[in-house]
């Protein structure tokens, strides 16, 4: 029961709350921002994606935790759901600043996030870890893209990109240390499917 109002809450603070980095935002200090308004429209609708991925992020861990018989393995997942807190701070923020909104559909991806991270803690700690591994590997490609994308004069957004980069990088490696299993071609062809959906959705709603 104590799992489950955790979970519960978790999901409502990330959802409704507002949410509070442990680590300040990062920012390229000699270089400020100053984008035209067809820049800065194209740079909130990647940092609303990037936020969306954030929010998954949390539902993922929340379920793995909620998932795992592991105490170990469950604190495992409960620091790395507090360490992608800071990504949803810095994201929610900065769409803030680009006088942008998060994605309507947010409680949509969260329960569908969710549901996954359930699924793949029934099939045994080395298969949820193998997803988080998996699943950090694409995040981590897809933010190389932003980076490629983002205006070129948006600097607060690229720092903010290039240290979620470093972060899910540093996820995905620990969860291969604790034993995560390398998955089938086939289940990371349908993440790559299932994340494209979202963020072409996430992009415009």
């Amino acid at each position: 029961m104590d799992l489950l109002l955790a979970a519960a809450d978790s999901a409502l603070r990330t959802l409704f709350a507002r949410p509070r980095a442990t680590r300040p935002c990062p920012v390229v200090p000699a270089d400020e921002t100053r984008l035209a308004p067809e820049e800065k429209r194209h740079a909130a609708a990647l940092m609303r994606v990037n936020h969306v991925g954030e929010v998954c992020a949390q539902a993922l861990y929340t379920a793995q935790a909620l998932a795992t018989p592991n105490a170990q393995l469950r604190r495992h997942f409960e620091k790395a759901a507090d360490e992608e807190t800071d990504h949803l701070a810095w994201t929610s923020e900065r769409l803030k600043e680009l006088g942008a909104r998060p994605s309507l559909l947010n409680p949509l991806w969260y329960a569908g996030a969710f549901g996954l991270g359930l699924v793949a803690g029934r099939f045994g700690d080395r298969v949820s870890l193998g997803f988080v591994v998996e699943t950090e590997r694409q995040v981590e490609s897809h933010l190389q893209s932003h980076l490629e994308r983002l205006p070129a004069g948006d600097h607060a957004s690229r720092a903010i990109v290039v240290q979620m980069k470093e972060d899910e990088a540093t996820h995905a490696a620990k969860a291969l240390d604790a034993g995560g299993l390398e998955l089938p071609a086939p289940v990371k062809l349908a993440m790559r499917a299932a994340a494209k959906v979202m963020t072409t959705t996430a992009h415009y709603i």
